[in-house]
């Protein structure tokens, strides 16, 4: 019990991350990043903004019955696995981005699927209750 609620309160605050930095960047734009404003450019960033936003509000559904949630949080880490693996090879192709891009890139390939990791070592504590079904006579 006292794991499950430390990993409730990791996953409610880390997934705050996205959430803040999402909803900004939908808000400001590439304009908020001290870029080059293009239109489209501009678009796609707060699009993708907000999809990041939706990440962080979706694993924050995961945090009441964090221990049943096992499908929804890998299919969220393998999201987040999948954009860290292409920012390491945006990292490959162009360069190393900023201290922060760097701090994002070690949050999606080494954090978050450790969090996976616990929440199936959570969910795999939970005692199984069978299902009632018809009692013979």
């Amino acid at each position: 019990m006292r794991e499950r609620q430390a990993l409730q309160r990791v996953v409610a605050v880390v997934a705050l991350v996205p959430v803040v930095s999402g909803l900004y960047g939908v808000l400001t734009g590439v304009g908020g990043t001290g870029g080059l404003v293009d239109v489209s450019a501009d678009s796609h960033y707060r699009y993708l903004s907000g999809l990041h936003m939706g990440i962080g509000i979706l694993f924050w559904t995961c945090v009441p019955g964090i221990e049943a949630k096992t499908g929804l949080f890998r299919f969220l880490t393998l999201v987040v696995g999948l954009g860290g693996l292409a920012r390491l090879l945006g990292l490959a192709l162009t360069g190393l981005p900023s201290l922060t891009m760097m701090a994002a890139l070690a949050v999606e390939l080494v954090v978050t699927p450790l969090l996976c990791l616990w929440q199936a070592r959570v969910a795999g504590r939970v005692p199984t209750v069978a299902p009632a079904g018809p009692r013979s006579a």
